[in-house]
């Protein structure tokens, strides 16, 4: 399971009046490994005035690796982190997370860090069955 989603929260999606702000702060709760990462990055952005940021360093497990995935790999839990946050995030392998800030220019970065190139580049044998 993504989500330890709450049986209000399930109530809430059969009627369609979703409340997002408590299904953000379940993606809190359900990914606290993940979502870490990306308050850290936010405020690393903010506080240096950087464009972007990303984490690229192993997670500690493979809960926590699988946390990662489950964020990035679900379009409504990323597309609602992306929101909370006001950020575009940006993923590599199994473990290497970027945060682009939405009120800056930072496309040429992001193109770049998604790039096939990139791709290529960020390829280790340690990361191949990651």
């Amino acid at each position: 399971m993504s989500l330890d989603v709450s049986a209000e929260l399930v109530q809430q999606a059969e009627m369609d009046t979703i409340d997002e702000s408590a299904f953000v702060e379940t993606i809190r709760q359900s990914l606290p490994y993940a979502w870490g990462i990306v308050e850290t990055l936010v405020k690393e952005i903010e506080a240096e005035n950087l464009g972007w940021s990303n984490h690229a360093i192993a997670p500690p497990n493979e809960q926590a690796r699988g946390q990662l995935l489950r964020m990035v790999g679900g379009d409504a839990i990323r597309g609602a982190v992306e929101s909370h946050f006001n950020i575009k995030l940006a993923f590599q392998n199994c473990h290497n997370l970027a945060v682009f800030r939405r009120d800056r220019d930072t496309a040429p970065a992001y193109a770049e860090f998604t790039s096939i190139r990139s791709q290529i580049l960020n390829q280790t044998p340690e990361l191949k069955d990651c």
